[in-house]
């Protein structure tokens, strides 16, 4: 039973992403999260620019209230638009900006702007990064793949399957179809792998204290001879002139 409901989200949440994604202007949508309040369903929509999703006066937030209402049959849908704080560490809001650059501007310079963004996901502070450009539209004779890759990224494993984080977005050409997917690993993610030694404050101090207990035994042992020698000369008798 439990499975099935959660299962029915998943579906829902799926349909309304692609529902919205298609409503909400190009390159300003990342990701929505349906929620349950005791007032109805609240819709969380991610963005790196609000104000593109938001509208002109709110018209986009009326017309996709409207739209929850009649086609997914919400009673009181409310929603609540939330900002990306790192654009450039959510891979759907890369891969949705090269989209739009590709759109307008066409591919016929898309390895500077697969290695620029590539650059600028890893100064964000990525541990590692990869772009892959791939489709009919993309202007080479050797392949119709291209990827990008940076810093450490894993392959396989339990990172690779649910810690690494992933988008893909589409541009619809007129030499064809172009794939952009981006794949990240965020640096809030704590590698198995990644082992560091810390010292205890403990041992510290007490080789602190060892070493100043050292040096005042060496600056007594000092002035010890250093008396033992002046006694000595005092008690030896002057010699005396030819």
């Amino acid at each position: 039973m439990i499975e099935r409901q959660i299962l029915k989200k998943k579906v829902k949440e799926y349909l309304l992403q692609e529902h919205i994604a298609g409503e909400l202007p190009k390159g300003s949508y990342s990701r929505l999260e349906l929620k349950k309040t005791p007032l109805g369903e609240k819709v969380i929509i991610y963005t790196s620019r609000p104000g593109l999703v938001v509208g002109s006066k709110g018209v986009n937030i009326n017309r996709l209230n409207k739209i929850l209402k009649t086609k997914f049959e919400m009673e009181n849908p409310e929603i609540e638009i939330a900002e990306i704080e790192n654009p450039n560490l959510d891979p759907k809001s890369v891969a949705e900006r090269i989209v739009s650059s590709f759109e307008r501007f066409g591919p016929k310079r898309f390895k500077s702007m697969g290695y620029r963004t590539l650059q600028e996901i890893i100064d964000a502070g990525a541990i590692g990064a990869e772009i892959v450009i791939s489709g009919r539209g993309v202007p080479s004779s050797r392949a119709k793949t291209w990827r990008f890759i940076s810093g450490h990224l894993k392959k396989s494993g339990n990172v690779s399957e649910n810690l690494i984080k992933r988008g893909l977005s589409v541009a619809r050409l007129k030499s064809g179809s172009v794939g952009v997917k981006v794949s990240i690993l965020t640096p809030d993610i704590k590698l198995p792998d990644d082992i560091r030694f810390i010292e205890k404050k403990e041992e510290i101090k007490e080789d602190k204290e060892k070493t100043e207990q050292e040096e005042v035994k060496k600056d007594v042992i000092k002035k010890v001879k250093k008396k033992d020698k002046k006694e000595e000369n005092e008690k030896t008798p002057a010699k005396a002139d030819g």
